[in-house]
């Protein structure tokens, strides 16, 4: 019987009777992040990091949830579970799985890149490596953030000298949260989309250090944005709600931004190559790391990412699941758009 095995609810550990994100609900679930590919409501137990049960807890209500700490052992029927640092969000994290010698990790969504935001990365040593490969392809590589955030404040100065009001699409935990971190807020005022400011509350209230916004609401003025840059959803953009804005530039943070066309279908004026996954060189340099000789891959190019691993000589299998990679937060919950579309009329 191996330690993990894939079924139609998720990742299953038969000898524990736990699931790691469950794409369906069952009665124990290890949860890596908040994201609602991978933390989904139904479930009777949940078990995440400490600084991401916040978050998890706003989006799915009162569930019953225990939390850890990274690196925190927790052994369930002869089987220890350990949290570790995934790099993707605020709490994110990979979980170890070992019994009698032989280790697994599933990854979740990791990046490498230390956003300054985020527990950074921490490779772990294992047998068995469960990755996504979202950016799974070698024509996506990464720019450094610093180089990015050069591009998105220039951008933003751009459009203040036209009297321009800047909107600057981010998904609503993770990405949103990063811009605003990296922005130089000496050019001007930032504003956030209700989805993104109702997440802000929550960070801060676990003491995370975010800079200042004010809610996008009727009761600010329209002659306020001009100059200024607004944090939207994706899926804010083409709705009513865009109206307050008056003469805008759209700008979309993505790793989707390294394609020809993703911008023109987004709906932006501006497309920026920023995301909380891995790029190639990354996802190599991530499985290298631990060791393992066993991958199996998960959302994104799975068949392409999984036969060039096995061409390194690894034992690589695709896998079909259910999670999205970083489609999954790309629109706006619908009680949320619903809210702010009547805010604009």
């Amino acid at each position: 019987m191996p330690l993990l095995e894939f079924n139609d609810r998720g990742i299953y550990c038969p000898r524990a009777q736990v699931y790691i994100d469950p794409w369906k609900p069952v009665d124990r679930a290890l949860i890596t992040h908040g994201h609602a590919d991978h933390s989904r409501w139904g479930n009777k137990h949940y078990l995440a990091t400490r600084s991401a049960a916040p978050v998890i807890r706003h989006r799915l209500g009162e569930v019953s949830l225990t939390t850890v700490e990274y690196g925190q052992v927790t052994t369930i029927n002869g089987v220890k579970f350990s949290f570790h640092p995934a790099g993707h969000i605020i709490g994110s994290a990979q979980i170890r799985v070992e019994y009698g010698g032989e280790i697994w990790v599933a990854s979740g969504d990791y990046k490498l890149e230390n956003d300054g935001l985020s527990e950074p990365w921490e490779p772990v040593r294992c047998h068995h490596f469960i990755t996504e490969s979202t950016f799974g392809l070698p024509v996506y590589r990464w720019a450094p953030q610093e180089e990015v955030f050069a591009d998105i404040n220039a951008w933003w100065r751009a459009n203040q000298a036209e009297g321009k009001v800047s909107v600057l699409t981010g998904y609503a935990l993770g990405k949103a949260q990063r811009l605003l971190c990296g922005l130089d807020h000496g050019i001007g005022r930032v504003y956030t989309h209700g989805a993104i400011e109702n997440t802000n509350e929550v960070l801060r209230q676990q003491g995370v250090a975010l800079p200042p916004t004010i809610r996008v609401t009727s009761a600010v003025p329209r002659k306020d944005y001009p100059g200024h840059l607004v944090i939207a959803t994706p899926g804010a953009i083409g709705q009513p709600w865009m109206k307050k804005f008056g003469a805008a530039s759209v700008g979309t943070a993505s790793g989707w931004m390294s394609l020809r066309g993703a911008r023109r279908r987004r709906g932006a004026d501006r497309g920026f190559v920023l995301s909380d996954h891995c790029d190639w060189p990354a996802l190599l340099e991530a499985i290298v790391l631990t060791g393992a000789e066993h991958v199996y891959v998960t959302h994104g190019y799975t068949s392409i990412f999984s036969k060039y691993l096995r061409g390194t000589g690894l034992n690589a299998v695709a896998l079909e699941t259910d999670y999205e990679g970083e489609l999954a937060e790309m629109a706006t919950k619908k009680e949320d758009l619903d809210q702010e579309n009547a805010a604009a009329e």
